[in-house]
């Protein structure tokens, strides 16, 4: 069943997509554990967080341009980017686990911005971060 978070949160990936003019790839909805949390008892210990990542593609770059999996980025490149960085180790902070998802994914020039939320599901309420990154300009 949709809940209307989910439905906003779909929602502003596409309206932001089609007013920038460019296509989106996204992962949603995915719940991995990992070592986060900067209080003593969440060291040591794996918790549940829910990712919603958008990968916004540079100008130049259309999902379906060619068919082929080298041409364009992939979902599958922003999981394996977020299980690189689950597998490096204890993070202290969801903003500092946003950051590093946004700059490992805007290392492909392919892309041009990422918008990462992550939400805590243990250990209380669901809450967490949501950031939006753009790719630096060029100097």
């Amino acid at each position: 069943m949709t809940t209307s978070s989910e439905t906003e949160r779909t929602a502003f990936a596409t309206d932001y997509a089609t007013a920038l003019g460019r296509d989106c790839i996204f992962v949603k909805d995915w719940v991995v554990d990992c070592n986060i949390g900067v209080y003593a008892e969440e060291k040591g210990v794996t918790q549940k967080v829910r990712l919603y990542v958008d990968a916004y593609l540079a100008p130049h770059v259309r999902a379906n341009s060619a068919d082929d999996m080298a041409d364009v980025p992939s979902y599958t490149d922003i999981m394996d980017a977020v299980e690189a960085i689950t597998s490096a180790g204890h993070i202290n902070l969801l903003e500092t686990f946003a950051e590093r998802i946004a700059e490992r994914c805007l290392a492909d020039t392919r892309l041009a911005a990422m918008r990462v939320r992550i939400e805590k599901l243990e250990r209380g309420p669901v809450r967490g971060v949501e950031i939006f990154r753009t790719r630096p300009a060029s100097p």
